[in-house]
């Protein structure tokens, strides 16, 4: 069963931290390795950030006021999501009802900024001990899958070589605002990894 969140974001942005609007939050869906539902709490946040020392992105993402689950994205990994993510952003019926390549392209680097104009982005803070529902112990991604739920979403499947994974449900606003979070963090990796959204 697919679980739907709107997603409403604050003006204003910096870096690093993305916020849902209080009375519209994420739903954030746990799940084991035979895929059924355990649990589903309320998205406060995602951070994405640079670990030099381990020369991959640490993802974070906090949830109901007192958890959270962290995610270690590689190299690899960003370049092999970022056609995939782009591809659900361009999957909305508006975009593809466009009559040529060109069109489409054009329509979503205009959504795409307009998203990222709703977005809240701030500074890195220091956090307050949470609860680690997974583990204290970043979760090395090693598959990633994408669907659409009933409620036009994009599910994003995060999960280890073995043991639980989890499930993101994002909204446009939210999907632009990662995108826009791991094109940052990347080329501050100097990954020189070729990731933009057309125009």
């Amino acid at each position: 069963q697919d679980h739907g969140a709107a997603d409403c974001f604050n003006a204003n942005y910096k870096e690093n931290h993305i916020y849902p609007c209080p009375a519209n939050t994420g739903l954030f869906l746990f799940w084991n390795a035979g895929s059924r539902y355990i649990v589903a709490m309320n998205l406060e946040r995602i951070t994405v950030e640079f670990h030099a020392e381990e020369d991959r992105l640490l993802m974070r993402v906090f949830f109901d006021k007192t958890s959270e689950i962290q995610f270690w994205l590689t190299r690899r990994l960003v370049n092999r999501i970022w056609p995939v993510l782009l591809q659900m952003a361009q999957a909305k019926p508006d975009i593809q009802l466009q009559p040529n390549l060109e069109a489409r392209k054009a329509l979503l680097g205009f959504q795409h900024e307009k998203a990222l104009q709703e977005v809240k982005f701030t500074q890195s803070t220091q956090e307050p001990e949470r609860e680690h529902p997974l583990g204290s112990a970043p979760m090395l991604v090693s598959k990633v899958r994408t669907r659409r739920n009933q409620q036009g979403q994009t599910v994003l499947s995060l999960s280890p070589h073995e043991g639980n994974g989890v499930d993101l449900a994002l909204g446009d606003t939210l999907l632009h605002g990662v995108l826009k979070l791991m094109q940052t963090t990347a080329s501050k990796a100097q990954w020189d990894l070729a990731l933009a959204v057309p125009t």
